[in-house]
C-alpha cells in the first residue's frame, strides 16, 4: 500500500475542495491517505510518503501563496529529487502562468510530475472534482 500527502493551502476554500477529492481519490485506490495544512508539514517528512499532491491557489500576480504555502514548499525543494509528486489549485484571474511556472521548478528539482496539473477557475466544479480524484489514484499508482 503506499503513502500518500496532500500538502495544501486554501483561502477561500477552493484548493480545499480539491485537496479533498484527491484524498478521495488516493483512499478509492488503495493508498494510506492524509491531507496537511502548511502548519502540519514540514519538508522532514517527505520521506514518509510515497508520493506528495501540493496544492496552492494563484495569488497576486500569479504566484504560489507567499506567506506559509511558498515557505513551505521552498523547504520541501531539496528533497523532491526523484519523488512522485502532483500539482493541483484554482485561481480567480490569469490563464494559469503561476501551475506553469510551478511545473517548471518542480522539473528543476527533477521531481517526477505523474500527470496532469489540475487547475480551475474559482470554485471546482464536477469534472474539475473528478480529474482531481484522478490524480489522486495516479499517485497511489
Amino acid at each position: 500500500m503506499s503513502k500518500i500527502a496532500v500538502v495544501y493551502w486554501s483561502g477561500t476554500g477552493n484548493t480545499e475542495m480539491m485537496a479533498e477529492a484527491v484524498l478521495e481519490g488516493a483512499k478509492e485506490a488503495g493508498a494510506e491517505a492524509a491531507s496537511f495544512t502548511p502548519d502540519t508539514f514540514s519538508a522532514d517528512k517527505i520521506e514518509e510518503f510515497d508520493a506528495v499532491a501540493f496544492g496552492c491557489p494563484s495569488m497576486g500576480d500569479e504566484e504560489l501563496e507567499e506567506t506559509e504555502f511558498e515557505p513551505l514548499f521552498s523547504d520541501c525543494e531539496p528533497k523532491l529529487n526523484g519523488k512522485k509528486i502532483a500539482l493541483f489549485g484554482s485561481y480567480g484571474w490569469g490563464d494559469g502562468e503561476w501551475m506553469r511556472s510551478w511545473e517548471e521548478t518542480c522539473r528543476k528539482d527533477k521531481a517526477v510530475l505523474i500527470c496532469d496539473s489540475v487547475i480551475c477557475n474559482e470554485e471546482p466544479k464536477d469534472e474539475e472534482k473528478e480529474a482531481c480524484r484522478k490524480l489522486g489514484k495516479a499517485l497511489a499508482q
